[in-house]
């Protein structure tokens, strides 16, 4: 079953035991997919949704930052609900280690000596591991390696 499939069905499950919340964030995913899909001219894959789902985890969580700043609590409660149900179609993360071995194989791999190779090297790891890593954390680990 395609990622598409298992968010269309999540979608009628969620209608029948009347999830008002999960339903909406479903859906309003379901249209920022389409609308990539259309502004791109080409249907997507699997990664290509999980790139759209990447994306609005990340804008929800700087949301979310915004509103605690602002005072506001329900609305970060609400967008903090909302990314919940999004990260449930991300795969499991990597955790800082797994990722260190990760960049320390990439940087054998590339050859990378200095901080000036860090492209051959996120290159590798993103391609390999792409969505199961967040890029800010691998980018960080790849300059502490090649720093030294």
């Amino acid at each position: 079953m395609s990622l598409m499939e298992k968010i269309r069905n999540d979608m009628k499950e969620a209608m029948k035991s009347k999830e008002k919340e999960r339903l909406s964030t479903i859906r309003m995913l379901i249209s920022e997919i389409k609308k990539r899909q259309i502004d791109s001219g080409k249907e997507f894959d699997d990664n290509d949704i999980l790139r759209v789902i990447k994306s609005m985890v990340k804008s929800r969580e700087d949301s979310v930052k915004a509103y605690k700043e602002g005072g506001r609590e329900d609305l970060a409660e609400k967008e903090q609900k909302e990314i919940d149900v999004l990260k449930s179609y991300l795969p499991e993360q990597l955790s800082e280690k797994e990722i260190e071995k990760i960049v320390e194989e990439a940087i054998k791999e590339s050859g990378a000596v200095s901080v000036r190779d860090m492209g051959k090297v996120m290159k590798i790891v993103m391609a390999k591991y792409g969505s199961q890593v967040d890029g800010k954390v691998v980018n960080r680990i790849v300059k502490e390696k090649l720093a030294t």
